[in-house]
């Protein structure tokens, strides 16, 4: 819910007015299904993330060998006082990179009614979350630090932390560790029942805290669920204590998995209002992305060509259906890790006309919105990967696309651009465009080619590889 550490060359080039092994390790599926049928409590899924490939993300291992940036403690506290929520995160980092870190990003999300999207985007379309109802603070190692906005979303924020401040300036520098801590509030009219933390960089421990006035009769339970498995209880307890008139819930793990995500739920059971509600099942990966307000494969929807916008006089619509790509963008990344980017068309939120928003695989470029998109130049050079659709994402297909494409789009006000896109981007945006007109991804695979189930997919979280 909250997490993740311009403009490179990512293959966007705007112009104005043309403008191999026989043997597979067992899966983390297998593992855990071993578990329930020879009702081992866990010891087998315990193995298999001591022996499994979540080793390389570093089970029990020591920061010094790990490249990039490592999470060596994650602890998250969530207060409630009866009418606002505060969350405060805490990350002690060790940079085991080469470069000096100057700054990190974090993401603030918010979802009143898991489940309901529909009645979500009313909510934050009346009543968006706004910078400085948040109160965004952050410090490291007890320095206040600058910070500037990145997203600015109705119901999601992306924010830079920057390591200096009015005073000075503090990298983390590579072979060195700091604590960032940064926190926020949120009304309860806008803060949904669960608090969700997700891995999404090396981690050592990860803890949450939630604490709640013991009047209200809080009852707290969590999930955990991961880019290739289904959602299961999770493996440990979570410890209940009496602190005054408050309760804390408490819940910790070690070397978490890459990918791995956290979700805790509560119900109040001294009040009766509409989060009291059966939830969502949340078992595969497809129940999730139902759950995120995604068209499932089989809706009539998805084989029908979008209507294009009629610009600039349909711009508020076209803003608003924008908006709307994005908020389900951010709910589905509150499911799964996506190293090689995403895209959103509309058809697959039940809207038919034509818009769709790519989200590069580097954080740090700005997404792409295409409006009324059509390819009209396509290199003949393709190449085959594997692509998952968020609207049967329980498998995976290999694909072929070509490696360069030009896309024609329309602005807001009516301009007309062309965008050459290449690599990973002209695969993202090909997909999209065709959700567009009504083709899925499964239509260009060849015939003697067919889906395999995501359990089986080793690439999950990584990005495509190009030459």
């Amino acid at each position: 819910m909250l997490d993740k550490l311009g403009g490179r060359d990512m293959g966007l080039l705007p112009r104005v007015h043309v403008s191999n092994r026989d043997h597979h390790p067992a899966s983390e599926d297998f593992a855990r299904k071993a578990d329930g049928v020879l009702s081992a409590d866990g010891s087998l899924w315990q193995a298999w993330r001591a022996d499994g490939p979540s080793r390389a993300v570093g089970a029990g291992a020591g920061t010094s060998n790990v490249e990039g940036l490592v999470v060596e403690e994650d602890h998250a506290r969530l207060e409630y006082d009866g009418t606002t929520y505060r969350p405060m995160q805490r990350r002690r980092l060790f940079n085991g990179g080469a470069e000096p870190v100057t700054r990190y990003l974090i993401r603030i999300s918010v979802d009143r009614y898991p489940g309901r999207p529909d009645q979500s985007n009313a909510l934050y379309r009346a009543r968006p979350l706004t910078w400085d109802e948040l109160a965004l603070t952050a410090s490291c190692d007890g320095e206040p630090m600058n910070w500037h906005p990145k997203q600015d979303r109705d119901s999601f924020k992306e924010a830079w932390l920057c390591l200096d401040n009015d005073r000075g300036r503090f990298p983390l520098y590579p072979g060195q560790h700091s604590t960032i801590e940064y926190g926020y509030q949120v009304d309860d009219g806008r803060w949904g029942p669960w608090f969700q933390s997700a891995v999404r960089l090396p981690t050592r421990r990860l803890s949450v805290e939630l604490v709640f006035p013991a009047e209200l009769d809080p009852v707290v339970w969590g999930t955990e669920t991961s880019t290739t498995a289904e959602a299961v209880p999770l493996r440990t307890p979570i410890t209940r204590t009496e602190d005054g008139d408050r309760l804390v819930f408490s819940w910790a793990t070690q070397d978490p998995p890459m990918g791995a995500r956290y979700r805790l739920e509560w119900r109040l059971r001294a009040r009766d209002d509409d989060t009291d509600r059966p939830r969502p099942e949340l078992q595969t990966a497809s129940d999730r992305m139902k759950a995120a307000g995604i068209v499932q494969r089989g809706e009539p929807i998805l084989a029908t060509t979008a209507r294009p916008f009629d610009l600039p006089a349909e711009a508020a619509e076209a803003d608003d259906v924008i908006d709307q790509l994005f908020a389900a963008m951010q709910r589905v990344r509150e499911h799964d890790v996506f190293g090689k980017g995403m895209g959103l068309a509309t058809p697959q939120i039940g809207i038919d006309r034509a818009a769709a928003v790519i989200a590069p695989p580097d954080p740090d470029a700005e997404p792409l919105v295409l409006l009324n998109p059509r390819v009209t130049n396509a290199s003949p050079e393709i190449d085959e990967q594997y692509e998952g659709c968020l609207s049967f994402f329980d498998v995976r297909g290999l694909v072929p696309r070509p490696l360069r494409l030009e896309v024609a789009h329309i602005r807001l006000d009516g301009q007309s651009v062309v965008v050459v896109l290449n690599a990973a981007l002209a695969r993202l945006a090909g997909h999209e465009i065709d959700h567009l007109y009504r083709h899925l991804c499964t239509d260009r695979m060849r015939e003697s080619v067919h889906p395999i189930s995501v359990e089986h997919y080793r690439g999950t979280g990584q990005a495509w590889s190009y030459r």
